[in-house]
């Protein structure tokens, strides 16, 4: 199966013949992929494809073992994690926990200033936990807590938006509050990169690259890409399957 055309226009990163991974294991093999600006992309594939090895280089936190990758803005990446890799035992709030976000701005040690504060109640504001200001992390419920880091990102301000399955096993109202979080944000400008399992969410995406061995196997608008036929050759089903 051959890659379908990238995106034209404008790329926020384009990716060149990169291979990454971990010591003594080879992730990401010779991949040439383009993000496209102010829009929003889903990486798709089964686990092991190399969805979050990708989000690792484009964050800048993976190095590459070759190739390149160029970047359309100088300002840092934000990489929102699942919510399963933050700690229940950290102590922290959820205002705390999203005020983190300004640390790219202010350094951790550097008092914030009125607007610093504005930004991250406007964070909390846009996925609707202003009210858990003041709640521990480790006491909400998931959908809350992937909310906290979301809006933690959200924080940061930054050009390029990466997350790593945000909606994965949250309740729909949690679905919904961050898939319209990122639907606005990209409307604002900003580039969203998801890795996701949910092909209903990645049908409605502007942009998709398709994954399989670390390996693109196609890119272009998601309908085109995540074909039936698609579907098969990667999972290795009969017919195309939802989650």
């Amino acid at each position: 199966m051959h890659a379908t055309s990238a995106a034209t226009g404008p790329h926020e990163v384009s990716l060149r013949d990169v291979t990454a991974g971990y010591p003594r294991r080879t992730v990401l093999r010779q991949l040439t992929a383009s993000v496209p600006q102010s829009a929003t992309t889903a990486v798709v594939g089964p686990n092991g494809s190399g969805k979050s090895t990708l989000l690792g280089v484009l964050a800048g936190v993976r190095p590459l073992t070759s190739g390149t990758v160029a970047r359309g803005h100088a300002s840092p990446p934000c990489l929102v994690v699942q919510r399963s890799a933050v700690s229940d035992t950290l102590p922290l709030t959820v205002r705390e926990t999203v005020t983190m976000g300004r640390w790219a701005h202010r350094g951790p040690w550097r008092r914030l200033d009125r607007r610093d504060r504005a930004v991250v109640d406007e964070s909390m504001d846009r996925l609707g936990i202003r009210d858990l200001a003041d709640r521990q992390l480790g006491e909400l419920s998931g959908g809350q807590r992937q909310r906290a880091l979301v809006a933690q990102g959200l924080a940061q301000e930054a050009d390029l938006f990466l997350l790593d399955e945000p909606t994965t096993g949250l309740d729909l109202a949690a679905r919904d509050a961050i898939a319209a979080v990122l639907g606005a944000v990209t409307a604002e400008g900003v580039t969203v990169v998801q890795a996701t399992h949910d092909l209903d969410a990645a049908l409605v995406a502007d942009h998709c690259l398709l994954l399989q061995d670390g390996r693109l196997v196609a890119e272009g608008e998601p309908r085109d890409v995540l074909t039936d036929d698609a579907l098969r050759r990667v999972w290795a089903l009969p017919s195309r399957q939802r989650s």
